[in-house]
């Protein structure tokens, strides 16, 4: 990646989904809420795969949908994501028995992203700076999914082939753990954001904020959401319906945009205390 790397300036309002089918169980990657691993699929595709089946649901698999189709309304760099369907019958071939379980556990839909082959890890401090117009733009995202999970500590960046890709969005919409007063939620800053990797380097946090809440029409929001599966819909789900389900999702990422935005001043205060 080149230092002072442009903002990803194309966008779709309208990303199409595909669905591939695992064929095999490559290698588990011992990271994340939801177990991901490396699998092969029908489309000869390699993907990273979260499990619907893991510790902590369907809901993980939820805001990594929500949010990487969120992203890629944005313009941001994050890899293709397809639904995946596994048949419970690979468990057959793994030893272990944990990863036996979560195959029989997960069969199904499940969710994955395009593996990248090659990346690594993006480390602040030691990988070249992002542009304050692309660094800008994480932060805003992220302030506005609740993404809790972008920190030093774990960056949840990648360098491919010299340019910034984001990836593992699960952590986000935490909301949705706790559906009580949603549209309340929906008006609030985000405090974590001050413990963003690159918010030292979000001095156009101002400008992204006009320019992004724009491109997040609540046509492309109803959009995102109505491609959210019934099935992730109806576990544990206190709504009577996937559809008044989807819709309080809807209400919440509409009402987050509504001026003002406390989510992005809070972003926009955070940036101004570090430097």
């Amino acid at each position: 990646m080149n230092a002072g790397l442009p903002y990803v300036q194309s966008y779709s309002i309208d990303p199409e989904f595909r669905t591939v089918t695992v064929t095999r169980y490559v290698t588990p990657l011992r990271e994340g809420g939801s177990l991901p691993a490396v699998v092969e699929a029908d489309d000869l595709g390699t993907y990273v795969l979260k499990f619907r089946g893991a510790g902590q649901g369907p809901k993980v698999l939820i805001a990594e949908l929500v949010a990487g189709q969120i992203a890629h309304v944005l313009g941001l760099p994050v890899p293709e994501i397809v639904f995946a369907e596994l048949d419970p019958i690979l468990a057959r071939s793994e030893p272990d028995p944990e990863i036996q379980a979560l195959l029989r556990a997960s069969a199904g839909l499940n969710l994955a992203l395009d593996y990248l082959p090659g990346s690594f890890a993006y480390e602040p401090g030691v990988s070249p700076v992002p542009a304050p117009d692309l660094a800008s733009a994480i932060v805003w995202f992220d302030a506005y999914i609740g993404n809790v999970d972008r920190t030093i500590r774990n960056t949840n960046m990648l360098i491919w082939h010299r340019n910034l890709w984001l990836i593992d969005n699960g952590a986000a919409l935490t909301f949705h753990y706790d559906w009580r007063d949603y549209l309340a939620k929906a008006r609030r800053a985000f405090p974590a954001i001050r413990d963003h990797a690159l918010l030292p380097y979000a001095s156009a946090l101002p400008q992204m904020d006009e320019l992004l809440s724009i491109r997040l029409t609540t046509d492309a929001l109803e959009r995102i959401v109505a491609v959210i599966p019934d099935a992730w819909l109806r576990i544990g789900s206190p709504f009577a319906s996937p559809e008044e389900h989807r819709g309080a999702y809807l209400a919440y990422l509409v009402a987050r945009l509504e001026s003002p935005r406390r989510f992005a001043e809070g972003a926009i205060d955070a940036y101004r205390q570090v430097v």
